[in-house]
């Protein structure tokens, strides 16, 4: 299904029980809502227990929209989409699911939205992370091939490998997407927030400084995993369950 978002088409869909919990997931960089969230088995996980899932295809991703211009991405765009599909599906709250590039887009939604988000689960986000080297990955993708830098080629060997992606709006999309200049603002969320890294995720670092500027965050670390392996572990999906379920 599509709807528009101030003029972006965004692709999305819906599954679990009519009467579930809602939750929106919210899929990482160069990713999109099945592979991200279905593949890894999160989606039957969640509608398992009780939860009816609002999965989204992000602005420069899957079956939505790519638009080329670096300012389509501000994060406070992305952010409006997520708000703009709950308005779209009446859904006065909900739970919100995001990883990497989803966490960063669900803390700008809290921020800008705190009604609208009841809890958050935020995996493969720090204080510092990939949104640093954004000049390294958007050349990579520019110029079609990889780098010697390691982030850079992880993400452009990750993005190359799937038909369906548009290196071009990608490029633009991490660039958009800046890192958080004012985390000041991050003191004032009210919203429980459960940040989950992996212990050995090179590129969401700083995930306990972050829990330090929230002061409703905590965090779960994720063993022997790295930024792709976090996202199956059970661990992952034990702890976000627990949070998600427990008053």
């Amino acid at each position: 299904m599509d709807f528009d978002s101030d003029g972006i088409r965004l692709h999305y869909e819906v599954n679990g029980p009519e009467n579930g919990t809602p939750i929106v997931a919210v899929h990482g960089f160069a990713s999109d809502y099945r592979l991200n969230w279905v593949g890894t088995r999160w989606q039957e996980t969640l509608t398992n227990a009780g939860f009816r899932v609002i999965g989204l295809d992000c602005r420069g991703h899957g079956h939505s929209d790519k638009p080329h211009e670096e300012a389509a991405y501000a994060v406070d765009n992305m952010a409006g989409d997520v708000v703009r599909l709950l308005d779209h599906l009446d859904v006065p709250t909900a739970s919100y699911l995001g990883y990497s590039m989803g966490g960063r887009i669900g803390l700008e939604v809290v921020l800008d939205f705190p009604d609208r988000v009841q809890r958050a689960v935020l995996g493969g986000i720090g204080a510092a992370g990939a949104l640093d080297r954004a000049d390294e990955i958007a050349r990579a993708f520019r110029l079609g091939e990889p780098t010697d830098d390691p982030v850079a080629r992880m993400f452009y060997n990750f993005a190359s490998a799937r038909p369906t992606n548009d290196v071009l709006a990608l490029a633009a999309c991490i660039k958009g997407l800046r890192p958080e200049s004012r985390p000041e603002r991050l003191a004032k969320i009210q919203t429980p927030i459960l940040i989950a890294v992996g212990d050995h995720d090179d590129i969401a670092r700083g995930a306990p400084e972050l829990i330090e500027l929230i002061p409703t965050a905590r965090l779960v670390t994720i063993t022997e995993r790295d930024h792709m392996s976090a996202v199956v572990a059970r661990e992952f999906k034990q702890a976000a369950l627990e949070f998600l379920t427990t008053e």
